[in-house]
């Protein structure tokens, strides 16, 4: 099954905010009961997609079905002066974290509702989402505990590694920073 998939830039967030946090809440909260959580808080989320949209190279995609929309993914450019991989819990090689504004970027969040789960809409989002980007590689990161190891999974199915984990907020869970090219061969 295919969804309209429609591309944005951080000018457009306005236009889409509230269908993003609404997806927010009714996954995060609703589906997966992560609502007493202060990370998972819509206040908290609405903070962190506002950080990461007023960050040069924020792009959006949303997966639309007779005109309701059924998921989204977002992500942004890591600068050359990111803290993105400050949080690792075993420090990498520099090599590995160094950026340039123009070498990573990092897939923020991608969710999709539950009637539309199990039918590849993530996969659309996220292959639509990354068909724009010009930078080499993509990070993630993921709670390795979400769905038992699932989540874990369908990255790594699409492609992604696990190359350490990372807790970026005290009260967030610790993820699996996962990587992968852009495009894949």
């Amino acid at each position: 099954m295919t969804v309209d998939l429609k591309h944005f830039v951080a000018g457009d967030l306005p236009e889409i905010r509230q269908s993003i946090l609404d997806i927010h809440v009714e996954v995060r909260h609703g589906d997966f009961g992560l609502g007493d959580s202060p990370f998972h808080s819509v206040e908290r989320f609405d903070e962190r997609l506002s950080a990461y949209a007023s960050r040069p190279g924020w792009t959006a995609v949303l997966g639309y079905e007779d005109g309701r929309p059924v998921g989204f993914c977002f992500g942004t450019t890591l600068a050359a002066d990111t803290k993105w991989w400050d949080s690792m819990r075993t420090p990498m090689a520099e090599d590995m974290t160094k950026e340039d504004g123009r070498r990573t970027v990092a897939l923020n969040e991608i969710v999709v509702r539950g009637p539309w789960r199990g039918r590849a809409i993530a996969w659309q989002l996220h292959e639509a989402w990354l068909r724009h980007r010009t930078e080499e590689r993509v990070t993630l990161l993921v709670n390795p505990a979400a769905g038992d190891g699932a989540v874990q999974a369908v990255y790594e199915a699409w492609g992604y590694r696990k190359i350490g984990d990372q807790q970026p907020f005290s009260d967030s869970p610790v993820f699996s920073v996962m990587l992968r090219s852009v495009q894949q061969d």
